[in-house]
């Protein structure tokens, strides 16, 4: 019987159990758990700021200036909640008007989102544009004067909103939507001749 002395090449040490190969799988898998930290961190961060919404809205009225045909400005009364900061912080939904001139770079959009806006006037739909991450404008108080409009923020355009009840400036939104005027003066009693 004859015995083959060829060199076969070297194969690697499946099962082995030196101490440097256990070192170098404990390295393995503290790199492979730190990677699973950064990325379930760079996760949780995107998932805080994934509301880009600059302004939330309930729309009763539209005002176009100086006309509809050819409007340069839009006076939007309703209720409001803006966003604030990143995430998901928006101020205290309030009633006024948001007073906006026309965005030079963008006035097609302009148009088309402000006929969007009518459209929803008035219905109790509520509605989202603007950017979070850009000027949203300045809530205004209803009877205060209009005077030195902001520019509109074309961002994503004009979306309707699937309301969510848990979402809190739609809760205040639908709140404010849902509160019935009071009567300041009673109705007048009749009196019997």
């Amino acid at each position: 019987m004859k015995t083959d002395l060829t060199l076969h090449p070297a194969r690697p040490d499946v099962f082995t159990t030196g101490t440097g190969t256990r070192q170098r799988a404990r390295g393995n898998i503290s790199k492979l758990a730190a990677l699973l930290v950064a990325l379930l961190s760079v996760g949780a961060a995107r998932a805080l700021a994934s509301d880009p919404v600059g302004v939330y809205a309930l729309v009763d009225k539209v005002v176009f200036e100086p006309n509809e045909k050819n409007p340069e400005r839009i006076q939007i009364r309703g209720a409001f909640a803006i966003a604030e900061g990143y995430g998901y912080t928006y101020k205290n939904a309030e009633r006024g008007y948001l007073y906006y001139r026309m965005n030079p770079d963008k006035p097609n959009a302009c148009r088309n989102e402000w006929a969007d806006l009518k459209a929803v006037a008035g219905t109790g739909q509520i509605v989202a544009f603007g950017s979070r991450y850009g000027d949203k404008g300045t809530l205004r108080k209803k009877e205060a004067k209009p005077e030195n409009p902001d520019v509109y923020p074309v961002a994503m355009g004009l979306t309707k909103v699937k309301e969510e009840k848990d979402y809190e400036p739609l809760k205040q939104l639908a709140k404010l939507r849902d509160a019935k005027p009071r009567n300041e003066t009673p109705p007048a009693r009749k009196t019997s001749p």
